[in-house]
């Protein structure tokens, strides 16, 4: 049994704060602290370039995708780090793509995140072979499903209300039709179980700031099945990618498995960052960390719902068909999340409505959720948020 009260102690919260944004960013783990300083200290500092071998700085991105494997579902040897979600997502679209060279569409939904879908309008355009991005409703997507598919490419989680696509079934439905499926697993990673071997995913991505507490910019990760692995041609063909990079061939080969979807030099500060996190998810039951995360979002809504009337329920009301974010309703949800940020209960807001709020069990108990609702009671009651300076918008909200 997870022992939460031990988890939350992991974390540098804020005096003062609630924060309920670590659907968004994870807060900073205790340990990330020393374990930067060591890296940048003693190994950086004293081994200077030799700490690539020394300290395994070139090992890094699999030795720490296989730690990130455990949280997924996925076989050990088959995840890697490196580069951004937006890159992972490229590399995973354009591997599927040519796998079915006789196919022209990509479905996705109109729910997610746009970088996939940007990433997949920029390499329709780069491949200049007339493939079509088809986006439907989440709940449409598997009426859409057929024979002229080339890859379902879906995030599990809606990043602004939550909903959870059902990954077994539409991944089933979808290698029926011929297709190949790739998950994007931002909002899923650290939320909630994920067997992606179990449902025989082809590829999935992922980010490791959110619910994995790797700190700003950490490095996203991608899985490629043991199937495919040995197969897939990476279209970024970059240097650590290659099957001897130190051999300094002119061409290109390809790496053994996973390793092929390297690119770039890893983010060794950033992978440190990670690891520390990930020390912190070593205490954690992902079954123990679901269920604390439903009975968390239901409170929430049972009392915000209760006191603040003007407030909408966005997400899905059954805590099985939602990731671990409660999102509500509201005209002005702009001013009122700056108010109560102003106030110490930290969400997010996600145009046009939707004010945001995650809740991750390893820092976050029922006192927080019934000191938020509280606070958001206050706010709303008193309408507290119709203030000018609440209205100013910065360039992150």
């Amino acid at each position: 049994m997870t022992d939460f009260a031990a988890t939350k102690a992991m974390f540098h919260l804020p005096d003062g704060v609630i924060y309920l944004d670590g659907n968004s960013l994870g807060p900073l783990p205790k340990a990330a602290v020393a374990r930067m300083g060591k890296t940048m200290q003693d190994e950086w500092g004293e081994m200077l370039i030799t700490g690539w071998n020394r300290a395994g700085w070139m090992e890094q991105p699999t030795r720490v995708g296989d730690r990130i494997a455990r949280l997924i579902g996925a076989e050990a040897g088959h995840v890697v780090m490196g580069d951004t979600l937006s890159i992972k997502v490229y590399q995973a679209l354009a591997a599927a793509l040519e796998m079915r060279p006789d196919r022209r569409v990509i479905l996705s939904d109109s729910g997610n995140f746009p970088t996939d879908l940007y990433m997949a309008e920029g390499l329709i355009g780069s491949l200049g072979r007339q493939h079509q991005l088809i986006t439907p409703a989440p709940e449409d997507v598997a009426a859409h499903i057929n024979e002229d598919v080339a890859v379902l490419m879906l995030t599990e989680v809606d990043y602004r209300t939550g909903r959870k696509h059902d990954m077994q079934a539409l991944t089933k439905q979808a290698h029926a039709a011929g297709a190949l499926v790739i998950w994007d697993l931002a909002h899923s990673a650290g939320a909630l179980p994920v067997d992606l071997s179990g449902v025989g995913a082809d590829f999935a991505v992922g980010c490791t700031y959110k619910y994995l507490n790797g700190g700003p910019g950490a490095p996203a990760f991608i899985y490629v099945a043991p199937r495919h692995a040995k197969q897939v041609r990476p279209a970024l063909s970059g240097w650590l990618g290659h099957s001897a990079p130190f051999a300094f061939d002119l061409n290109y080969t390809a790496g053994a498995g996973i390793e092929r979807m390297r690119v770039g030099t890893p983010p060794v500060l950033q992978l440190a960052a990670l690891e520390a996190a990930l020390d912190v998810w070593d205490m954690a039951d992902m079954s123990d960390v679901r269920r604390a995360s439903i009975a968390l979002c239901d409170r929430f809504i049972a009392g915000v719902e209760a006191a603040c009337p003007a407030l909408t329920l966005a997400s899905p009301r059954d805590g099985k068909d939602r990731g671990s974010q409660v999102s509500f309703r509201f005209e002005h949800g702009y001013p009122a999340m700056q108010a109560l940020i102003a106030r110490g209960v930290i969400g997010d807001f996600r145009a046009p409505d939707i004010m945001r709020f995650g809740f991750t069990p390893l820092y976050i108990d029922a006192a927080d959720v019934d000191a938020a609702v509280a606070v958001i009671a206050d706010v709303m009651q008193g309408d507290l948020w119709d203030r000018d300076e609440y209205r100013q918008r910065g360039r992150v909200t």
